[in-house]
């Protein structure tokens, strides 16, 4: 399960999260990033870069998997940064975010002062407390570590206080909820999984997965190809309306695409791009995409 790329998906859509982690204000105009250090190679996948200089930049990462050099390579990371762009802040914060406590390495030489610092949040999500009281983004984030048998009742919950508070942007946190529940049910499409939360079909058709792609592009191929009137003609019609929806989704994520990465993905054979369609939830950068080609083709 890719959770850290689903945790920057939701700080992507809902920048607030990591504050409310913090039990903080919100400030306005901080934006979530992924940067890439140059010079080494070094690629800090969330960073919450201040509007202006007079800010503070956080460093946020979420540690799932126990790996006894994490803080190693988050410091060192860190700090480089700092050298970098030192003119874009005037101070600096960490956030590591761990499913509960286990998961954190066992010792922290030499950077045990840093560890134990005001700079250094560490959160473990099985200790924030109940769905019910805790504010949706971060609800959001202890869904992703219930149990399979929990999930789907604490899904709906979720779900409920999207329809019944005052919430901005309602249908990020369906499609967030959708997700999440997604790569824990990975035998069900995402239709079915937002009919099990219990979302209305008007609720449905103002998720960004029908709004935007998928149900208006299968619609209009199909009635292309029924218009057509031949088999033949209906299924190419559907093979092109299915490798539209992953070139649109591929767009909304990384821009423009290479003209080459065009080309070959409208190559790929229905089975491959249902597959490319599944798998582009989890991809962060177009170098996992290119990745997946080489692997999958």
């Amino acid at each position: 399960m890719r959770r850290d790329s689903l945790f920057y998906q939701l700080f992507a859509q809902l920048p607030q999260t990591l504050f409310d982690l913090l039990g903080r204000e919100a400030p306005q105009g901080y934006r979530f990033d992924s940067v890439e250090l140059k010079q080494t190679a070094f690629r800090m996948d969330g960073v919450f870069m201040p509007p202006d200089p007079s800010g503070i930049v956080y460093f946020c990462e979420v540690q799932f998997q126990r790996d006894n050099s994490f803080y190693e390579r988050f410091f060192a990371e860190i700090f480089l940064y700092l050298r970098l762009y030192r003119h874009t802040f005037s101070d600096w914060q960490a956030v590591v975010i761990y499913p509960h406590r286990q998961a954190e390495q066992v010792s922290f030489d030499p950077y045990e002062v840093l560890v134990n610092s005001h700079r250094l949040h560490r959160v473990y999500l099985n200790e924030l407390g109940s769905l019910e009281a805790l504010p949706l983004s971060l609800a959001l984030m202890q869904l992703t570590v219930l149990p399979e048998a929990e999930m789907p009742t604490a899904a709906r919950l979720l779900a409920e206080r999207t329809r019944t508070e005052a919430v901005p942007r309602p249908e990020v946190i369906i499609e967030l909820i959708t997700t999440i529940v997604l790569y824990k049910f990975t035998e069900l499409s995402r239709e079915e999984v937002l009919r099990m939360l219990g979302f209305t079909t008007e609720e449905l058709k103002r998720t960004r997965f029908y709004r935007d792609v998928y149900a208006e592009v299968r619609e209009e191929v199909l009635q292309q190809g029924l218009q057509q009137g031949l088999q033949q003609g209906l299924q190419q019609g559907l093979q092109q309306g299915e490798t539209l929806v992953v070139l649109r989704l591929l767009r909304r994520r990384f821009g423009e695409l290479p003209a080459g990465l065009e080309e070959r993905i409208r190559q790929l054979p229905v089975h491959q791009i249902e597959a490319l369609a599944e798998a582009l939830l989890d991809f962060t950068t177009l170098e996992e995409v290119f990745a997946w080609l080489e692997h999958s083709t």
